[in-house]
């Protein structure tokens, strides 16, 4: 492995599975793009705080389920500190608990582990720019098929977080919980997209929220 390159350099990411075949696979896949480097692999959650302090990636493929400490658990862990990378949760379930939770606590998206080379290139590129990769379709049918206890205390706090928004605030969560991209919020709302990126950027802080797929799940939340 190399140690990360500068500010401008390839992609770093960091492969988390405990299936080696499937770290192989991912590295091939990902390794032969010329932009993307793969700055380190590991097999356990436990392992992923010191690999991310030693090789600073910018985004970490996350297996959800794994025996030690869980993809879960390990996504915690990192979106709590400071100047996290972006995760992306690994699974093999449209609508799991799991991913759900992991979503709420700040991963940028899920991909499917059958999905196309194509598509998972295309996936981290987007991600290490700073969008989500999560569809409101995917959000709702998490949602909706997905039970973890609690929805009325969520719908409650996610009106309370809401409500110390200014009305174009709320304006512009909504829109974002309905999956527009900056220049669709801009075009609908009339606002310019780096007024649009203010406005997010001031959403996030005032509600400590990671990401733009946090604000969708609050949304939803909120009935909005």
């Amino acid at each position: 492995m190399t140690i990360p390159t500068a500010e401008g350099g390839p992609i770093r990411v960091l492969i988390v599975d405990d299936d080696a075949m499937v770290r192989a696979g991912l590295s091939m896949i990902l390794g032969g793009t010329g932009d993307i480097e793969i700055v380190a692999e590991a097999g356990d959650g436990a392992e992923v705080p010191p690999l991310v302090t030693r090789y600073r990636p910018d985004v970490v493929l996350m297996d959800i389920r794994m025996p030690g400490i869980d993809g879960l658990t390990a996504t915690e862990t990192l979106r709590r500190t400071a100047a996290p990378p972006e995760v992306v949760v690994l699974t093999t379930f449209h609508a799991d608990a799991q991913v759900l939770r992991a979503l709420r606590a700040g991963a940028a998206g899920f991909l499917l582990k059958d999905i196309a080379p194509g598509d998972l290139v295309q996936a981290i590129r987007k991600v290490a720019a700073g969008e989500p990769i999560l569809s409101p379709a995917v959000t709702r049918q998490l949602i909706t098929h997905v039970s973890d206890g609690g929805a009325g205390e969520r719908t409650e706090r996610a009106r309370k977080l809401l409500r110390r928004l200014s009305e174009r605030e709320r304006e512009v969560a909504t829109a974002v919980g309905q999956g527009k991209s900056n220049a669709e919020i801009g075009r609908e709302l009339y606002m310019s997209v780096p007024t649009v990126k203010a406005h997010v950027s001031r959403i996030l802080t005032k509600l400590h929220l990671n990401n733009r797929v946090q604000v969708a799940l609050l949304v939803y939340d909120a009935g909005s």
